[in-house]
């Protein structure tokens, strides 16, 4: 299993040459002597003034650029638009493109006004001395005098607010405020008070990375989505003659690398043949970046000082959310920080304002954009490693409780906090080969009855690296026997059988417990080879080596139940009527529900085989019953099956339509080779 990390990011731009007019005065001024029609009358409207950015591509954005259009409506309630989202993630191209886009006849007058105080090159961070706009009162002075009234630093501080009022009075402008979180709070809460009364013949749109509660549409923007990140990509290649030459595998790499942030992606395409630069190659790029240079550090540069500003809890919070890429709940988090749940639940608030975490529409749910977690490998390594070793002994403390084979109870607590978990397993594949074997062995059950096949080829293929290079030999056998699990499931034939292989080669002289398992996945083997015989033959030998090891255990009804299965494939309905009554008698008598649950199941798909529709049906609602006591994914699945079979046999397709529904969707889920069989019946039910 690989290690993985967060994910996040985004600007899409589409390939667009922006003619704003002729006559092109200073900084992209274009004026245009025109009369066109007044929405809010009949008066001609003023000269138009296009005062926006040239901007020569532009990709993607659509749902983003239509919401923005639906607030810049002259109907629509609210002063415009706030844009906000982590550094380099896009807000001013979009920004820019809506401003394009907006109509020349509804607002005749567009003015671009920045805050930013630095750019990111390929160099490095430059300043902007020029356009700079560092407070709120100086903004005015320039708004007022795009509108075309200069001198207003002359007037009173109290009164220039409402002074450009006034002159937005007779206006029909669109303004752009871009890079807002540049001023302090105080001056910010005043823009905004300012913008709340706007003419109604005027909108804005505002772009932060601070969120903000404000009466305006939020955009609040993420990652470049990979289509329009590799059309953006595909653009830059234009004129990057080592870009030209990457491949589409390392042109992915670039966007998966960059978390789908426009400007990273930008910055290091600029590397690639850079003066002073060795980079020729994506790979040569992004080992630039894990190193960059002071100077040249786009992530610092994207970042500014967001997290050099917050105290140590908050750094710690951050640094233990690094490690998950599946959202997090603040009471987890609280807990491996250790920090109380209510200072994780309003920091975490807070950290999203900033657009340094993403949260979910409710703020329950959070994730770390990338950059701000490629940030923190660099910048606070020691606060890292401390989440780390938390994160390591909370889980494990979870899966000594709760995992095993048999710990039913214990699987609910592991499916609700599953997130956690999956943050934690990279981590213990770094860890002692011994720590790590007890994880795989505690998650053994669990991921196979949650349906997580994937995750558990990838946590078993790990472990049997960690076994061998430990010489580790019977917990080899044991993580190749995991994977075959899930390659039997998905009819993987030539993966079971060289799983098969390695167990024996691993298991040269096993134990009886060990034995009895090898024996069972030779007969897996046979079984997927449809030799029904050879199956029936290694069945019984494990049966056979397990009773008389251990007569009562629950190896014993297991066994009973393969060798039940394969009598049933073979056509032997007798045979395997009887051995799953005998096993599942052996496990109501010594009470292991999972086995209860399992061979229900199978009685009720072997009425099944036999057309006996009515005994299925009756058999399968049991086995619902005994599933509650134990969520298996794939036994449901199984179950819901058989009972839309059942009803079908009966003539009874549209009840049996939601079953076959759950089939597939729990079928699909987990890539099972039952899936065809589940659409089939489905189809048949109408569905």
């Amino acid at each position: 299993m690989t290690d993985i990390s967060n994910r996040s990011g985004g600007a899409d731009f589409k390939a667009h040459e922006v003619n704003v007019g002729a006559d092109v005065v200073g900084r992209d001024k274009v004026v245009q002597q025109t009369t066109t029609h007044n929405y809010y009358g009949s008066t001609p409207a003023p000269p138009r003034r296009a005062e926006l950015p040239h901007q020569p591509y532009f990709f993607g954005r659509e749902e983003e650029l239509t919401i923005i259009a639906e607030a810049l409506d002259p109907e629509a309630n609210g002063w415009g638009v706030l844009i906000d989202g982590p550094g380099g993630i896009g807000k001013t191209a979009l920004a820019i493109r809506a401003g394009h886009l907006a109509s020349d006849q509804i607002y005749p007058t567009k003015i671009f006004l920045s805050a930013k105080v630095r750019e990111l090159t390929p160099q490095g961070e430059q300043k902007l001395e020029d356009f700079m706009l560092p407070n709120y009162l100086t903004l005015l002075s320039e708004l007022a005098r795009e509108l075309g009234e200069e001198g207003l630093e002359r007037t009173e501080p109290a009164e220039r607010a409402r002074e450009v009022r006034r002159l937005l009075e007779n206006s029909h402008a669109l303004i752009i405020i871009d890079n807002l979180e540049t001023f302090d709070e105080t001056e910010s809460a005043r823009l905004f008070q300012f913008l709340k009364r706007l003419p109604r013949s005027c909108k804005a749109v505002v772009t932060s990375r601070r969120r903000a509660d404000v009466a305006a549409e939020i955009v609040r923007l993420d990652r470049l989505k990979k289509d329009a990140a590799l059309k953006l990509i595909d653009k830059l290649a234009e004129r990057n003659k080592y870009l030209a030459r990457a491949a589409a595998r390392e042109r992915l790499q670039l966007y998966e690398y960059a978390k789908g942030n426009p400007l990273l992606i930008e910055w290091l395409v600029g590397q690639l043949g850079r003066s002073g630069s060795q980079c020729h190659t994506v790979a040569d790029a992004l080992r630039f970046l894990e190193n960059a240079p002071d100077h040249n550090n786009p992530i610092d540069y994207v970042l500014g000082d967001l997290v050099d500003t917050l105290d140590d809890r908050s750094v710690q919070v951050l640094a233990v959310l690094s490690y998950f890429y599946l959202p997090a709940k603040p009471i987890w988090l609280a807990k491996i920080a250790d920090v109380a749940e209510a200072y994780a639940i309003t920091e975490l608030e807070d950290l999203s304002e900033r657009a340094l975490v993403i949260a979910d529409a409710q703020f329950e749910k959070y994730l770390l954009p990338g950059v701000v977690a490629s940030y923190l490998r660099q910048q606070q390594t020691t606060a890292l490693a401390q989440a780390a070793d938390r994160l390591d002994g909370y889980v494990y403390g979870l899966l000594q409780q709760h995992g095993g084979f048999d710990n039913l109870a214990g699987f609910q607590a592991l499916e609700e906090q599953w997130p956690v978990v999956a943050a934690a397993l990279p981590l213990y594949q770094r860890d002692t080969n011994t720590r790590f074997q007890q994880v795989c062995q505690s998650l053994y059950s669990f991921l196979s009855s949650s349906g997580r096949w994937d995750e558990q080829l990838a946590l078993h293929a790990e472990g049997e690296k960690a076994a061998v290079a430990a010489n580790d030999w019977i917990n080899a056998g044991w993580r190749v026997y995991g994977m075959a699990f899930v390659y039997r499931e998905r009819n993987q034939t030539s993966e079971l059988k060289e799983c098969a292989r390695r167990v024996s080669t691993y298991w040269s002289a096993p134990s009886v417990h060990e034995r009895v398992f090898a024996v069972r996945l030779v007969g897996q083997v046979a079984m997927a080879e449809w030799d029904y015989p050879a199956a029936v033959a290694a069945f019984q030998e494990s049966l056979d080596l397990q009773r008389a090891f251990d007569p009562d255990s629950p190896e014993v009804a297991l066994a009973l139940n393969s060798l039940a299965g394969a009598e049933a494939r073979a056509g032997d309905y007798a045979a395997a009527e009887q051995h799953y009554r005998e096993g599942f008698e052996l496990a109501i008598r010594k009470n292991y529900p999972k086995h209860q649950a399992h061979i229900g199941c199978n009685l009720a798909r072997l009425a099944v085989r036999q057309q006996k529709w009515a005994e299925a049906e009756v058999r399968a609602r049991t086995a619902f019953v005994l599933l509650e006591s134990f969520q298996s994914q794939d036994l449901n699945a199984r179950n819901n099956l058989t009972m839309a079979q059942a009803l079908v046999g009966q003539g009874r397709s549209a009840e049996g339509r939601p079953y076959a529904a759950r089939a597939v969707e729990l079928f699909s889920r987990m890539r099972s080779f039952d899936l065809g069989d589940a659409q089939a019946i489905l189809k048949e039910c109408g569905g």
